[in-house]
């Protein structure tokens, strides 16, 4: 061979080595696209199977159209879900108080009722996950969810030391890592007919959770439970707890409030901690709540209540710049903090805040304090309105409600009772708020009377001499001293506010408030017109304050865009009130005309579907109102 040929060769070999590199290479791509392609369908499978499980499973817990499963699985199968556009959490939690429904279990003996199905598996429910029941259980867990009123089957999967997330802010960790002498508490839980793991999750939750140091005992108060897992298995169970624990129980039913009074007679710590049955602390829940009432024995404070879902049992984080407030029925609910209350909120965000009134079910407070301030009010029957009468009582008799945003703990909320009232729902759920109307409501109880026959209908037979010489005693203020100090930004009467409804001259209809909930459940959408009704109702009747803001029932205002964010003509909301400029108005009694202040429009309605614009003024029929007084006491 030439030495010409020897280049050459070198050359092809080099070149056959090269391209053998590159098929290689291509091979091995095209094995790992491959490869990486049935991981992904395999996973893609596996998640698809689990939705459709979770879907499944919020259909048939309840949810009885795909819409409502739907949300269900968009709620429940990834909190995320419950975050708005913003990056704010928007969930907060709801106690049912409305309406009870009766209890109706099908096909289910009393053999299965009184079993205790508690049967763990090592992670499921884990970090606050929801639990996915497989399809074959569906038709018994069904029949369980109707005992407790809650996925029974979930929650006997869950361990009673389940791990949860921490749900703190970051600052909070910083905020109570060294603090000095606490006060030690007793924790009080009334139950009745409770579901074993509930139950003793929640007094897990509350020995895995806390310092040791800071617990005193922990008390459980057996409402006259008719489950035979709650007697003896539950007292043998509780002796070998890390944390004394004992169990008080009633021979009749006697109801939340008296049992909570039953354990607060009978426990030892210096502060009293009531929890409900159904509930899971967070890590760090304990120090906050201890904090506040160490420094001032008269404040009360609250957690912020994080939801525990009734089908899933996912754990979610709650909204947790909102207070606690009440309707005009008396309800109580959750209320967002408008601009002002935000503003003095932002740099100071893991400080204790006032609310008006609180949900009642966990809360801390000085057992001294409880018992001079006169404890529960022993007439009230069951359950109902317990919350809003200490809570008026702490106020007006020189205490405080606050909420620790530091504090977590979960509550399992369902969307009904499974509970039994002794002599019904309506006469003890109404007894009980004439009760608080009667007391501490002053001019206002004349205002609930009106609005609610149900409650008027029971005012005389309510004995209250007994609880109106406690005020006295306590030398408490009023409750318009309470509309004014604790809650200004109040929606109720007064005597210089406008009281009625707002008519249309035109038309000779009424505004009336939407039915729609918004983000955090109060009413939401366009304001509309609707036909007057004869008869005084709550949900045509409307408040105007001296500041021009037109508000109503459930805290939410008449809203209009700012002119630099208006169309031509911008339809108006009923929104939740923000103490924004864009909710303030002026009315002219002379020419009948509503002025949106900021835009310097007027408040007009349509002809063809009853919504409400501002447009600009021309003083025509479409523009004119009357705003028709209502007597409110």
């Amino acid at each position: 061979m030439s030495s010409r040929m020897w280049p050459r060769l070198i050359r092809r070999l080099r070149q056959r080595r090269t391209t053998l590199i590159v098929f290689l290479i291509i091979i091995f791509v095209c094995q790992f696209l491959l490869w990486y392609r049935r991981k992904e369908k395999s996973v893609n499978l596996e998640n698809n199977f689990i939705r459709y499980k979770l879907a499944i499973t919020c259909y048939l817990n309840g949810f009885k159209n795909v819409d409502s499963a739907c949300f269900c699985y968009r709620s429940h199968g990834n909190q995320k879900d419950y975050i708005d556009q913003r990056g704010i959490h928007v969930v907060v939690g709801h106690y049912i108080g409305d309406s009870v429904d009766s209890l109706k279990i099908p096909n289910i003996t009393k053999d299965v009722i009184n079993q205790n199905l508690f049967n763990p598996l090592p992670f499921e429910g884990k970090n606050g996950e929801p639990v996915v029941i497989h399809p074959k259980d569906f038709y018994k867990m069904q029949q369980l969810y109707q005992i407790n009123r809650f996925n029974l089957m979930a929650s006997d999967k869950i361990p009673l030391n389940r791990s949860l997330p921490d749900v703190r802010k970051k600052k909070c960790i910083s905020r109570y890592a060294n603090l000095g002498n606490l006060p030690k508490t007793s924790i009080i839980i009334v139950f009745h007919n409770e579901a074993w793991s509930t139950l003793l999750r929640t007094v897990h939750s509350v020995i895995n959770r806390s310092p040791k140091e800071l617990l005193e005992e922990i008390i459980l108060v057996d409402d006259n439970s008719e489950r035979e897992f709650l007697k003896n298995s539950l007292d043998d169970y509780v002796k070998n707890l890390s944390v004394p624990t004992r169990v008080l129980r009633s021979n009749e039913r006697i109801g939340l409030i008296k049992a909570r009074l039953l354990g607060a007679n009978d426990a030892k710590g210096e502060v009293l901690t009531f929890l409900d049955a159904h509930c899971e602390c967070t890590i760090g829940w304990l120090e906050p709540l201890l904090e506040v009432v160490g420094k001032n024995a008269t404040r009360i404070v609250a957690p912020v209540i994080d939801i525990i879902n009734d089908n899933t049992f996912s754990y979610t984080r709650s909204f947790e710049l909102h207070w606690g407030a009440f309707n005009w029925d008396l309800h109580f609910r959750w209320l967002t903090l408008n601009g002002r209350l935000l503003k003095e909120r932002r740099d100071n965000i893991v400080e204790p805040f006032r609310t008006p009134a609180m949900a009642g079910g966990l809360f801390s407070m000085n057992r001294d304090y409880f018992f001079k301030l006169g404890s529960y009010d022993d007439q009230m029957r069951i359950w109902g309105g317990e919350n809003l009468e200490l809570s008026f009582r702490a106020w007006q008799c020189g205490g405080s409600i606050e909420i620790a945003p530091c504090s977590h703990v979960g509550h399992l909320f369902r969307k009904s009772s499974p509970y039994t009232f002794p002599g019904g729902v309506g006469d003890i759920l109404y007894g009980n708020l004439a009760r608080v109307a009667l007391v501490w409501m002053d001019q206002w109880a004349e205002f609930y009377f009106k609005f609610n026959p149900e409650a008027a209908r029971l005012r005389y037979k309510q004995q209250v001499r007994s609880r109106l010489a406690l005020r006295e005693k306590l030398q408490c203020k009023s409750f318009e001293w309470y509309l004014e100090n604790v809650w200004p930004e109040h929606f109720f009467p007064t005597d210089d506010r406008f009281f009625g409804r707002i008519v249309h001259v035109g038309t000779k209809k009424c505004i009336i408030r939407p039915a729609a909930k918004g983000s955090y459940g109060q009413p939401s959408g366009n304001a509309v017109l609707h036909s007057c009704i004869p008869r005084p109702m709550l949900s045509q009747m409307f408040v105007m304050t001296k500041n021009g803001v037109i508000m109503t029932d459930e805290s939410v205002c008449l809203d209009a865009p700012e002119r630099d964010m208006q169309q031509k003509t911008p339809k108006v909301k009923i929104m939740a009130c923000s103490g924004r400029e864009r909710q303030k108005w002026k009315y002219d009694e002379q020419t009948k005309v509503i002025l949106h202040v900021p835009s310097e429009m007027c408040l007009q309605a349509t002809t063809d579907d009853d919504t409400l614009i501002i447009a600009a003024c021309t003083k025509n029929l479409d523009q004119q109102w009357i705003l028709e007084p209502v007597p409110w006491k």
